[in-house]
C-alpha cells in the first residue's frame, strides 16, 4: 500500500523539481526582461504619438518589434527577443503544469492564468520569429489590423458572436483584476522585498502600482472594444493596443490621457526589469526557516 502511494506521489515530486529548477528560474527572469523591452518601447512610441510626433510606428507589440528591427544589428536583437519570449512562454507553461512557486501558486485560477499567458507569449514569439526571418521591420504586421481580421473570422463562426462577446468580457475582467491587484500592491508578494533597500522598495512599488494600473486600464479598454464588436456585429469595433491607446486622445482629457497611459506602460516595462531582478525563486520561499522576529522579512505573504 505504501509503495503504491509513493509511486503515485513520484510524478508530482518530479514535476515540482522541474518547476523549482534553476533552468525555469532563469527562463522566468529572461522572459521578464523581454516583456520589459516590449513595454518600454510601446510606451515610448505611445508618448511620441501623444506629443504629436507620430513616426508612423504603431504603439503596440508590432511597433516595438519594428523599432527593434530598424536598429543596427536589428535582426540579432529580434532573435534575442525571440529567445526571451520563448523563455517567458516556457516559464508560464511550467507554472500551469506544476503550479507557481509563490504563496497560493497551486490554485486553479493561477494555473489557468499561467496557461493563458503561455499561449499569449507563444503567439507573440511566433510573430517575432516571422519578422526576424523576413528581416528588419518588414514582417511586423499592425496589431489593429490583426485584431479586426481575427474578430471578423470568429464572428463568422456558428456562435461566433457569443465567443467574441465572452472573450471581450474576459479581457475586461482581467483588466479590472490587474488594476485592483496593482493598486493593492499584491505583486509585492512575489518579490523579495527583504533584499531591497527602503528607497529601492518604494521605487519598485511605484513602478508596480502605476505600471500595473495602466496595463489594467488598457486591457479593459481593449476588452470593451471587443465586446462592442460582438454586440454590434461589427469587427471594425475591435481595437488592438495601438488603436485603444489612440482612442484615449478622443476623450475629454485629450492627449493628456494618452500620454498618461503611455507613461504607465513604460513604467510597467521598467517594473518588469525589477521583477526579473527580485522575483522570488523556489529557494526563497522559505519564511519558516527565518529566525523569529528577523528584520525585513519581506517573504511573508502580504508584506508591504
Amino acid at each position: 500500500m505504501e509503495r503504491s502511494q509513493d509511486s503515485a506521489a513520484q510524478p508530482k515530486s518530479q514535476g515540482r523539481r522541474v518547476a523549482d529548477s534553476r533552468a525555469v528560474e532563469v527562463a522566468s527572469r529572461v522572459g521578464l526582461c523581454a516583456r520589459g523591452v516590449i513595454y518600454v518601447l510601446v510606451g515610448i512610441l505611445a508618448v511620441r504619438i501623444g506629443l504629436g510626433r507620430d513616426s508612423g510606428q504603431e504603439a503596440d507589440r508590432s511597433g516595438a518589434v519594428g523599432t527593434l528591427g530598424e536598429q543596427p544589428f536589428g535582426r540579432a536583437l529580434l532573435w534575442a527577443l525571440v529567445v526571451g519570449l520563448a523563455a517567458m512562454a516556457l516559464w508560464r507553461l511550467a507554472e500551469a503544469a506544476f503550479g507557481q512557486t509563490v504563496e497560493g501558486g497551486d490554485k486553479w485560477s493561477r494555473r489557468l492564468g499561467s496557461l493563458g499567458m503561455a499561449v499569449f507569449y507563444t503567439v507573440i514569439c511566433i510573430g517575432v520569429v516571422q519578422t526576424a526571418l523576413v528581416g528588419g521591420s518588414a514582417g511586423a504586421r499592425p496589431g489593429d489590423e490583426t485584431s479586426k481580421e481575427y474578430t471578423a473570422r470568429v464572428l463568422d463562426w456558428p456562435g461566433g458572436r457569443v465567443i467574441v462577446g465572452v472573450f471581450g468580457v474576459v479581457l475586461i475582467v482581467v483588466g479590472v483584476v490587474i488594476l485592483v491587484r496593482s493598486l493593492m500592491r499584491k505583486f509585492e508578494k512575489d518579490l523579495r522585498t527583504d533584499a531591497m533597500r527602503p528607497a529601492t522598495r518604494r521605487v519598485v512599488a511605484f513602478l508596480g502600482v502605476v505600471g500595473g494600473a495602466a496595463c489594467g486600464v488598457v486591457a479593459a479598454g481593449a476588452g470593451l472594444s471587443v465586446l462592442l464588436a460582438a454586440v454590434r456585429y461589427d469587427p471594425s469595433q475591435a481595437k488592438g493596443l495601438d488603436e485603444t491607446l489612440r482612442s484615449f486622445a478622443a476623450t475629454p482629457a485629450g492627449p493628456a490621457l494618452l500620454i498618461a497611459a503611455a507613461v504607465g506602460l513604460l513604467l510597467f516595462g521598467l517594473y518588469s526589469f525589477c521583477e526579473a531582478r527580485w522575483r522570488k525563486a523556489a529557494g526563497h520561499e522559505t519564511p519558516a526557516e527565518q529566525p523569529a522576529g528577523s528584520a525585513g522579512s519581506g517573504t511573508r505573504p502580504g508584506a508591504s
